[in-house]
């Protein structure tokens, strides 16, 4: 049962007492094995959103088309960023209030945020008419600055889960 609304520690407490937060927390192996899921889900998604950002900000442009690196590398990034947020998100009920609670959480929310909505102002945007310019010898400073926020988000987004577990 959802708790009555009385601010963020009653919905972290309530989130702290549901099963599977508690399967989480009581089952042996489970948060570590998360822990192994989540670092995978990390490098899926970081490793080809990197490539594919790198590829809007020029680097491989006489290699492969924005097109055919976004067919190849996207799908994958889009694995990764399941298996990183279904995990993420277990890790997190099991300890809401202590995760909640550190100086770095509420800055990789953020970040995970303002990454989610660069994805899709690129993809509801400058991407629609990427085959007007995917030729071009520059991409358009849409497209460029939409890679560069990538690359420094995710970049963030990892610092940020590294610093939770010391913050």
């Amino acid at each position: 049962m959802m708790p009555e609304a009385g601010g963020w520690v009653d919905v972290l407490m309530w989130l702290e007492q549901t099963w599977p937060a508690e399967f989480v927390r009581v089952t042996p192996w489970v948060y570590s094995s998360l822990e192994i899921v989540h670092l995978l889900g990390l490098a899926l998604l970081v490793g080809p959103a990197t490539l594919f950002d790198m590829r809007l900000l020029g680097a491989g442009q006489d290699a492969v088309s924005v097109v055919a690196a976004a067919r190849r590398l996207l799908p994958v990034a889009r694995a990764g960023f399941a298996a990183a947020a279904l995990s993420g998100a277990a890790m997190f009920a099991a300890g809401a209030r202590e995760i909640a609670g550190t100086g770095a959480a509420p800055v990789k929310l953020t970040l995970l945020l303002v990454a989610g909505v660069n994805v899709a102002l690129f993809h509801l945007g400058v991407y629609r008419r990427v085959g007007e310019w995917d030729g071009v010898r520059r991409a358009p400073v849409a497209a460029r600055v939409a890679g560069a926020v990538s690359l420094v988000t995710w970049a963030g987004v990892v610092a940020c889960g590294r610093l939770i577990a010391y913050t």
